[in-house]
């Protein structure tokens, strides 16, 4: 994907990926700008069992390089990286696809992406409720604390249909395994409800996601290039730049149920990257968390 205003140019690769019949998955992103000069590349693994080594599921590294030189600028935490970037894409879809007015949000998944993704969307809605629903003991009652801590109710329904069924924000991010079986139906999102899907779509039933009125993703070029399509290539009405851009609509009415399933930007770890380094490079680093 090429992205220009004036002068101004940026680049954005598809996804490399690569998928070892041991059940790890391993990615490569590539994006660059002319204006301001960088260019990011991140490298990340995710391993299902990981956690039995008392390691993240998941772990990345950045490298930010000058883009007109090639000079490496600094080596960023790909997990924060990600973890940062990828909460904020859901945030852009959910400002143009959610109801203004959501209050109830449900969590299927307590790790990383649950709070980075809690985080930007109590800036962005009322919210007066939190659904959880996770397998790991320790992860969903860190989870729920962080909730707690947040002064947000956090509920624990026992069943996933209990836990999405009556939210108006769903945040589904699934650890991607082998063994993964499709479990949640669309069917059972109320009228209104808006689902990001930060796990390749992985946790949904296919055949319920036609169920759903609209279907972002975040980039159409990179969707088409993929050897397996996120969601029926029929059900996707546009992808992010278009909704950002206004070539692709937003929510229509209060009662579309909409949804944004997506791979992941490298567009969005080069923005984060670079806004690290330079916050870095003057000093307040520190602001970063709360802009």
């Amino acid at each position: 994907m090429l992205l220009g205003r004036n002068l101004q140019k940026v680049w954005n690769a598809p996804k490399a990926v690569i998928t070892p019949p041991d059940g790890r998955y391993m990615m490569a992103t590539l994006a660059a700008a002319d204006d301001p000069p960088f260019l990011a590349v991140k490298a990340l693994v995710l391993n299902p069992h990981n956690p039995t080594q008392g390691l993240a599921s998941i772990n990345a590294l950045v490298t930010l390089l000058d883009s007109r030189t090639g000079v490496p600028l600094a080596i960023l935490d790909g997990n924060w990286v990600t973890a940062e970037r990828t909460a904020g894409l859901s945030a852009v879809a959910a400002k143009r696809l959610a109801r203004p007015d959501a209050s109830i949000i449900a969590f299927i998944g307590c790790g990383v992406q649950a709070r980075s993704h809690l985080h930007a969307f109590a800036a962005l809605f009322p919210l007066k409720e939190v659904r959880i629903l996770g397998r790991g003991a320790a992860s969903r009652e860190a989870f729920c604390r962080d909730v707690e801590n947040m002064g947000l109710p956090a509920m624990m329904p026992h069943t996933a249909q209990e836990t999405i069924q009556e939210a108006d924000v769903i945040v589904t991010s699934v650890t991607l395994s082998p063994q993964l079986r499709p479990f949640l139906d669309a069917r059972w999102l109320k009228p209104g409800a808006f689902v990001t899907m930060t796990d390749l779509a992985a946790p949904w039933l296919a055949d319920s996601l036609s169920f759903l009125d609209r279907i972002i993703v975040d980039d159409i070029e990179q969707e088409t290039s993929a050897a397996k399509p996120l969601v029926d290539p029929k059900l996707i009405a546009g992808d992010l730049t278009g909704l950002v851009t206004g070539t692709v609509p937003g929510r229509s009415t209060s009662e579309e149920r909409t949804a944004f399933a997506f791979r992941g930007l490298a567009l969005g770890d080069l923005a984060v990257a670079v806004l690290a380094y330079q916050r870095a490079c003057t000093g307040s680093q520190g602001a970063l968390v709360n802009d």
